[in-house]
């Protein structure tokens, strides 16, 4: 097994646990060179990075024989890890058995190929975003349900669609159907606790900062999207309208439903009217019904995401706050 030379960053020159991990493995190379934008990278995030986990860790990177590393510290929660070459489809094999290995001991992976995230921030982009259980912490369907007193039985048809194991159309119209003669006054109160994603509004306003376009695809409901819109500046959204008719939700809704096709036509749909290529977009979600958007967009984020999603999405978030995207995009953040 080769063992790959190691250099730190300025940023990491200070970091005892870089030093604690490689002093006694490897000889440092402190390097004078800053990170280069169109490296390839690793993404190593935790809540607590902690010695022993980042030990496994490592014997795990040595077997994708990489000959070169440059460690970069972004944060207390963050490294990256910028690569002399990007990994070889072998090596990217291996990953995601790295991954799943690492995420057991609280450490997240992920691999970006050679120009992703430089690419990204470089040209006009776009992020779009799942609200229910992304965005926000809830199903707001859930909430809904709970107010006129189906909240189980909606609850759990949500998470099976959300495993994948329902149509979400079909779920949704049944879940609508539960919520007849719900009175339009429970809508302010839920929107007024409804509990917002660690991490969130710092991630929309680092976004803003680089540039990006911002949307919002939900199959939600446009109240609660349109109140997410007016705090933090999304500039589109596309969700569900409740049919009311004499202050009561008549448990339908008016319009197409936005589903997994839907949202991915929209990403395609929002790219091409602000002129961004699709390889400069993101999309993060949670549930299967984000699937097709996830793997349509340049970066597709599972963020705290159900099994089949995780498996299936290029780049995973699932310890962190939402503003671990940022992360993705070599964005360093104060320890």
């Amino acid at each position: 097994m080769s063992t790959p030379a190691i250099s730190l960053s300025q940023s990491s020159l200070r970091c005892d646990l870089v030093q604690e991990l490689l002093s006694s493995q490897q000889s440092l190379l402190q390097a004078e060179q800053s990170p280069s934008a169109n490296q390839a990278r690793l993404i190593i995030m935790s809540t607590k990075l902690e010695i022993e986990p980042l030990k496994t860790l490592w014997r795990s990177l040595l077997d994708l024989n990489i000959k070169h590393l440059l460690i970069d510290k972004l944060s207390s929660q963050a490294w990256q890890l910028l690569l002399d070459a990007p990994l070889g489809p072998d090596q990217v094999s291996k990953i995601a058995a790295i991954k799943n290995l690492s995420l057991e001991a609280g450490i997240e992976v992920n691999y970006l190929a050679e120009g992703v995230a430089p690419f990204i921030r470089e040209e006009g982009a776009l992020a779009c975003f799942d609200m229910d259980s992304t965005l926000i912490q809830v199903e707001v369907i859930d909430e809904l349900a709970k107010a006129a007193g189906v909240g189980e039985q909606v609850a759990a048809v949500t998470e099976a669609a959300m495993r994948g194991e329902l149509d979400f159309r079909e779920s949704f119209i049944q879940r609508m159907a539960t919520l007849q003669g719900l009175d339009e006054s429970v809508l302010a109160d839920i929107a007024a606790n409804i509990p917002l994603s660690p991490g969130m509004p710092d991630l929309i306003a680092g976004l803003k900062e680089l540039g990006f376009k911002t949307a919002i695809f939900s199959g939600g409901f446009d109240y609660f999207a349109g109140q997410l819109q007016q705090r933090f500046g999304f500039d589109q959204i596309f969700a569900n309208r409740l049919d009311i008719v004499d202050g009561k939700v008549t448990g339908k809704a008016i319009g197409d439903i936005v589903d997994a096709q839907r949202k991915a036509e929209l990403l395609e749909q929002l790219a091409a009217e602000y002129n961004v290529p699709m390889s400069s977009t993101i999309a993060v979600g949670d549930g299967a019904n984000d699937l097709l958007m996830l793997a349509k967009a340049g970066m597709g984020v599972a963020y705290r995401a159900k099994p089949i999603v995780r498996e299936q999405a290029e780049f995973s978030i699932s310890t962190l706050g939402l503003d671990a995207v940022l992360y993705l995009l070599a964005q360093s953040k104060d320890s």
